[in-house]
């Protein structure tokens, strides 16, 4: 960290200071941070760094909104979201969703928009990794909190 507060990665570009937006390069302005370039990201490489099921990380923001990277595998739990719309793409595998009245599967490929209020509740037999676009700040299980509840995501 540089006596500015800054973080410098190689090159000349600087970081965002106090791990805002730290992965891109971003400058001052007019007392804002301001993302200034970008990279390309590879998501296989991304996943490579999720270990854990059901423990999202954070791999992008944009627009207000995380993008967000979890494997899961075994059952969630049924929860819902007051005022957030979550969806949910299938990067690898499959998953089933379970709503209370009907289920439906999401093939590789696929994705989902469960809306605000619906309860859901996200199964995978077997290992599945899921790309999850929501607004920042949505927690995990909703208005459930239990062993499951992050409320302080990684970043990957």
């Amino acid at each position: 960290m540089g006596t500015d507060g800054w973080a410098s990665p190689a090159g000349n570009g600087k970081t965002c200071p106090g791990g805002l937006r730290n992965d891109f390069p971003c400058d001052r302005g007019h007392g804002k941070f301001i993302v200034v370039g970008m990279s390309k990201v590879n998501i296989a490489q991304k996943f490579s760094q999720v270990h854990d099921y059901w423990k999202p990380h954070i791999a992008a923001e944009l627009n207000g909104q995380e993008l967000k990277l979890s494997k899961l595998k075994g059952e969630f739990v049924f929860h819902h979201h007051d005022h957030e719309d979550e969806l949910f793409l299938v990067v690898k595998g499959r998953f089933r969703m379970e709503f209370r009245d009907r289920h439906e599967w999401i093939e590789e490929g696929e994705f989902i928009v469960v809306p605000q209020g619906v309860e859901h509740k996200p199964v995978a037999d077997e290992e599945c990794w899921l790309l999850l676009f929501e607004p920042a700040g949505t927690l995990n299980t909703g208005n459930v909190v239990n062993e499951r509840t992050i409320k302080e995501l990684e970043r990957v």
